[in-house]
């Protein structure tokens, strides 16, 4: 018999009226469209799988599928607190590899705790996995546990590039923490070197045939694509074929003062207000003093936004998924009259922002969706301009900056501000110029009782969870120091426990390089050495 639903009255949706606790997930059996997937990185050092490991968990958050990475190289400096030098990595270090396996079998436990019982949907095994070996058994570790596998390969032949990528990232990692450059690049090439000797690449053409992969060859210069399983395997595709490394800039603005900000109302489609106008006036002369070669602006097609365009006497483009977020029957209205004509609904929005869906209207979550194809022109994009509305201008801002669904509806985003992002190794950088020109304040604070901190939807079968949050760090493994044969510390080299890159802290911490060309001249000399 049909059963009977109940539509949420927060999303708008339909759910069973039973309380059937939800269906265990089975350990095996035939996997489901939505079965968890492991993402199993494979590459040489610094061929760029952390960056794209973090690159592309940020965008499965953002997107709505709770993804979480679990770099083998933190859980592998957990257990040896003391790195000494590249005989770790050797082949016949018999001790370093027991230790090595047993971080990696540690990740993977984690693995598994994450995607069974914290709601987790798509897990990152950042790490080398260059041999068949390795890849086996995490395939084997999959298969018994139901989830899909999907191979995300590195390939990088250019010197210029690795080289950038050590000197940027590897040299102020912990392992190198207050080490004399010129030996720590040293290390680290002979570290490559030792993978290099075992390494076994990805064949789908034969022996990986079967399995799903792609490999991103010389940062995106050409991809080979092979077996996608489902929807989300091809968005991750789609994704990575979008994404690169080139120096940009993007600045993201909302359109001058409106009418319609003066008066308090939310929506519509009102002009500027005269503050307005002297904004528009002052973005122009802002953009003429930053001298962007090809930059590129983009508007909604929302009057306001245009008409802030329209000052700086450059092409702009509309984009119609950039209106601001439709508030279906509470259009045109302030705050105090939908508190007066729709009490309910007002407080349901302030129980749940990202999830709350207006009448006849969106919610931030449907906002989300209609801006991915913004996020993937961004990325393929150099020097941007956005103009836009408040809150797309939050669901932008909460994409390069990692944010939450829970503390994107909250984000602050004042008129007549520029925020310029910078991208970096690892992350954004951000920076707030205020243009001087005086505006309404459109911000609302979260109310007291929505700090509770978010709870996922759930439903009978399934969950329609938040941003995965971070759980509280625990050990995950105990210490191998004990196994592992102490060798001659590096000239130069302090060896100390060193705690990882912080956000905001410079990449190359206390870290003194010599210029690039001399690291370049190094660089060729030891990967490709003259015959």
């Amino acid at each position: 018999m049909p059963m009977e639903l109940t539509q949420s009255r927060i999303q708008k949706i339909w759910l069973p009226n039973d309380n059937r606790p939800a269906l265990p997930r089975r350990s095996c059996g035939p996997q489901l469209a939505n079965s968890p997937t492991v993402i199993v990185m494979v590459g040489l050092p610094a061929r760029g799988k952390t960056y794209i490991s973090k690159k592309l968990t940020r965008y499965l958050n953002w997107i709505g599928v709770p993804t979480k990475v679990f770099n083998v190289g933190e859980y592998r400096r957990e257990a040896v607190k003391h790195y000494s030098s590249y005989d770790f990595f050797r082949p016949d270090n018999e001790e370093a590899m027991k230790v090595r396996r047993q971080c990696a079998m540690a990740a993977l436990r984690d693995v598994k705790l994450y995607l069974t019982e914290e709601a987790g949907q798509i897990a990152v095994f950042d790490a080398t996995n260059t041999t068949r070996e390795r890849r086996g058994m995490i395939l084997n570790f999959a298969k018994e546990n139901g989830f899909k596998v999907f191979f995300i390969e590195s390939v990088c032949n250019d010197p210029n590039v690795v080289a950038t990528n050590v000197m940027e990232v590897k040299l102020s990692s912990p392992d190198y923490r207050d080490c004399n450059s010129t030996d720590a690049m040293e290390d680290f090439m002979k570290r490559i070197n030792c993978y290099q000797a075992s390494y076994q690449p990805l064949d789908p053409d034969d022996y990986d045939r079967e399995l799903s992969l792609i490999k991103v060859i010389d940062v995106g210069r050409r991809f080979l694509v092979n077996r996608v399983q489902d929807h989300i395997q091809s968005r991750i595709v789609y994704y990575l074929m979008n994404i690169h490394v080139q120096p940009r800039t993007i600045y993201l603005c909302r359109h001058g003062e409106s009418e319609f900000n003066l008066k308090g109302r939310i929506g519509g489609d009102s002009g500027l207000s005269n503050r307005g106008k002297k904004f528009a006036v002052a973005l122009n002369k802002f953009v003429e003093e930053q001298n962007l070669k090809d930059l590129k602006v983009w508007t909604s097609q929302l009057k306001r936004t245009i008409q802030t365009a329209e000052a700086l006497q450059l092409p702009y483009e509309q984009w119609k998924a950039l209106n601001e977020i439709d508030a279906g029957v509470c259009e045109e209205m302030t705050y105090e009259e939908i508190r007066e004509q729709h009490p309910e609904e007002f407080a349901l929005r302030d129980q749940d922002k990202y999830y709350y869906r207006y009448p006849s209207g969106e919610s931030y979550q449907d906002l989300v969706q209609r801006l991915e194809p913004v996020i993937m022109e961004l990325e393929r994009q150099e020097n941007v301009l956005v103009i836009c509305h408040q809150a797309v201008m939050r669901c932008l801002l909460a994409y390069f900056l990692d944010k939450s669904a829970d503390e994107m509806p909250y984000l602050k985003c004042p008129l007549h501000t520029v925020l310029k992002l910078t991208p970096v190794a690892y992350g954004c950088r951000v920076e707030s110029i205020s243009l001087n020109i005086e505006a309404v304040n459109t911000h609302r604070d979260r109310p007291e009782e929505a700090k509770k901190g978010p709870n996922p939807l759930m439903r009978r079968n399934s969950v329609t969870p938040l941003a995965s949050p971070e759980p509280t760090k625990k050990p995950r493994i105990n210490s191998f120091e004990e196994h592992v044969a102490v060798s001659s510390a590096l000239p130069g080299c302090v060896p100390q426990e060193v705690p990882t890159q912080m956000p905001g802290q410079p990449l190359l911490g206390k870290a003194c390089l010599r210029p690039v060309c001399h690291f370049l001249k190094v660089f060729s000399l030891l990967i490709f050495p003259r015959t």
